[in-house]
């Protein structure tokens, strides 16, 4: 099935509060048992964003879209109609350039979207199915991932996305994920990672200008 190319240059419009809540609710009632959460998502395109792999500039949309809603299936499944596939596919592609602009232009302001669970006064953050779904953008291209997670400096940076995504780390200390304030603290170290991994694939970007 044909997708629109993403568009490095195409307008900025943000998805707003009720739009990001219309398509989690949507990818929430798709039939598909791989269908992303919007934190999954976020994650998913955030990874595609800050890593090493091309994919968004030399492959074509069908070949990591459609992993956002499970996949395309045998007579137009997991959407009821095209024109509903049509508006999912335009939100994620708005929500992809509105990342792609924050952290190119206003990085302080880059803000992942995580679940939050209230505790009292209390606020506890939990990146796991953030970091599932950055993961999974991770084994589209895991030859060129594989030399950051072997690096010195962002290997132990990508630890708690791993951990929260629930791979196996070896010599890490273990984590007990049922608590709120583990998954909390991991949760806010995932997202230290991506201003690291920015920053870094900023630097070899400008290294290899001309």
């Amino acid at each position: 099935m044909d997708y629109p190319k993403y568009d490095r240059a195409s307008p900025n419009t943000p998805l707003t509060n009720a739009e990001l809540q219309q398509l989690d609710e949507l990818l929430q009632s798709l039939p598909a048992d791989g269908a992303m959460s919007l934190d999954g998502m976020d994650g998913y395109l955030t990874a595609l964003l800050v890593g090493p792999s091309q994919f968004l500039d030399t492959q074509p949309s069908a070949d990591w879209l459609p992993l956002i809603w499970g996949g395309d299936f045998d007579a137009g499944k997991p959407f009821a109609s095209n024109q509903k596939r049509k508006r999912t596919t335009v939100m994620v592609l708005r929500h992809l350039q509105a990342l792609a602009c924050t952290l190119r232009d206003d990085p302080d302001n880059w803000q992942p979207i995580f679940s939050v669970a209230e505790q009292g006064e209390q606020e506890w953050a939990d990146a796991s199915d953030w970091c599932t779904g950055f993961l999974q953008a991770t084994d589209l291209d895991p030859e060129a991932w594989a030399p950051w997670f072997d690096d010195a400096e962002l290997g132990p940076a990508l630890v708690p996305i791993a951990l929260l995504g629930g791979e196996a780390v070896s010599d890490a200390p273990e984590a007990d994920l049922s608590k709120a304030d583990v998954c909390d603290e991991l949760s806010r170290a995932a997202a230290d990672a991506v201003m690291a991994m920015w920053a870094h694939s900023c630097a070899a970007k400008a290294d290899a200008r001309p």
